[in-house]
């Protein structure tokens, strides 16, 4: 799955959560820097209406395979980030083709904009129903990351959704060597509209289709702790 920012392979220590970084866009800190000192502390947010989702069925391209199927702990690497996705928000579901995905273990909702990036993704994933029934129309609370990043785990991923529900940002995007990581954060439900608008103008950048919204920034508890992997080199470094 293609982002933007800078990742490299690697695992994940996590730590006590800082505080997210509220800005604009893509930006972090951008034109409204500064801590937000809200309610967003581990423990602190109720868990309200959250779900999970695993974005698969990018075209991995440089690795020459699938990413989403590659061997990683005894599965494949989409079902073991899921598996992550599922301890932190109650749930997971995976974004891409029922058809190759859906022996992965987990549900599999079709990408409305199959071929269009992660943005079409993501607003597959907004549009969505909770899982079983839980409510009426999206979940408030959207954790979405990208099938390739093996060093995430849940630790984080619960404190991204912890902080998300402490700040009044539209997003929370993880931090990383001074890049956002757009395909690993938590999307209010309240970010569908413009994100929708920006892709029907022709955008397919996640992060320039952030713009015009209020993002937050959590910086990662390691600089490869949302490390991607996008070549068969960088798998093999990665170890397995």
């Amino acid at each position: 799955m293609s982002t933007q920012g800078t990742r490299r392979p690697g695992g994940i220590h996590p730590r006590p959560a800082p505080r997210p970084r509220l800005g604009r866009g893509g930006e972090e800190g951008g034109s409204r820097a500064g801590d937000w000192r809200g309610s967003g502390e581990p423990g602190g947010a109720p868990r309200t209406s959250q779900v999970g989702y695993v974005l698969v069925g990018g075209r991995s391209s440089r690795m020459g395979r699938d990413k989403a199927l590659l061997p990683f702990r005894g599965a494949a690497l989409a079902a073991v980030v899921a598996r992550e996705v599922e301890i932190a928000a109650g749930s997971a579901r995976l974004i891409g083709d029922p058809g190759r995905y859906g022996r992965l273990g987990f549900a599999v909702l079709p990408d409305a904009y199959p071929g269009e990036g992660p943005l079409g993704a993501i607003l597959t994933a907004l549009r969505a129903e909770p899982p079983e029934g839980t409510g009426h129309g999206g979940a408030e609370w959207n954790l979405i990351v990208a099938c390739d990043m093996p060093g995430l785990g849940a630790g984080f991923l619960a404190q991204l959704l912890e902080a998300a529900q402490g700040t009044p940002a539209d997003a929370l995007l993880a931090g990383c060597a001074g890049h956002a990581e757009p395909l690993c954060g938590v999307y209010r439900r309240s970010a569908l509209a413009a994100l929708e608008a920006a892709f029907a103008s022709g955008e397919r950048s996640v992060l320039r289709a952030l713009g015009g919204l209020a993002v937050a920034y959590l910086p990662a508890p390691d600089v490869t702790a949302v490390a991607n992997v996008n070549t068969p080199e960088e798998w093999a470094a990665h170890g397995r």
